[in-house]
């Protein structure tokens, strides 16, 4: 019960990444706040999880919506200890084919979206006096390029880096700022990923899926339950002494 009486807001808490977090949270006594922009299955996600969950809506390129969500823990939980920015998009193109459309969203959704989701809880803690825990969720893709990911890399670089200087911040009201770096997880985002490979290298449907997995060096693609652990430790007292750092768990692929 490392998370007993805090409470927690994860975006994109509906599925994948988010959702194991969630259970993980509720597991070691946190209530938890179930954002998503699909407040259906955020529904469902929280009635899953058990007493502990309940379902917010989020979308975090809008500032009302992020003001109204972080309202909504307020007025459910009594206060915010621990916010995960999770929620994120993801596209690919060859540098001649990107177009500003796709860069406007990802740009919105995985750089302004972890800044002023994080600023609004921030404020929040600041205001309670009693510190907190914010984790980013960046990438392997934000360590490195990739020849058809230029923008998606582009934004999970400047969350890592949001994380590093928001970190140095915010730690003087006692708020631990830190980031995870996932590296290929098996979710309905790498089926995206998948179809966009196929689409780009001429590939089958499922063929670049088998191909990454295969080169992990721990042998096989990560799941969201493989992250849950360093999500847990990050927003416990065990983390305390760390500040703006972004953890790999990759099962191998990256060191730094």
């Amino acid at each position: 019960m490392r998370l007993a009486d805090k409470s927690a807001l994860i975006t994109g808490a509906a599925r994948g990444i988010g959702a194991a977090f969630a259970k993980a949270y509720a597991e070691e006594g946190a209530t938890v706040a179930i954002g998503d922009l699909d407040i259906g299955r955020a529904e469902e996600t929280a009635a899953r999880i058990g007493p502990r969950a309940y379902p917010v809506r989020i979308d975090v390129a809008d500032q009302a919506s992020i003001d109204a969500a972080i309202a909504a823990v307020v007025a459910r939980a009594g206060g915010l200890d621990i916010l995960v920015n999770n929620a994120g998009v993801f596209d690919m193109a060859p540098v001649a084919d990107i177009t500003r459309a796709s860069f406007d969203k990802l740009i919105a959704v995985n750089v302004a979206g972890t800044l002023f989701t994080l600023q609004a809880a921030a404020r929040q803690m600041v205001a309670q006096g009693r510190g907190g825990k914010i984790i980013n969720l960046s990438s392997q893709a934000g360590r490195r390029g990739e020849a058809l990911a230029v923008v998606y890399c582009a934004t999970k670089a400047a969350v890592i880096s949001l994380t590093q200087s928001a970190g140095l911040d915010l730690i003087r009201h006692g708020i631990n700022v830190n980031g995870i770096a996932p590296g290929v997880i098996e979710s309905e985002m790498w089926d995206v990923v998948d179809a966009l490979f196929a689409k780009y290298e001429n590939r089958p449907i499922g063929e670049k899926k088998r191909l990454v997995g295969e080169a992990v060096p721990y042998g096989r693609m990560g799941v969201p339950e493989d992250l849950a652990g360093m999500a847990v430790f990050l927003a416990s007292r065990d983390s305390d002494y760390i500040v703006a750092q972004t953890y790999n768990v990759d099962g191998g692929n990256w060191m730094s």
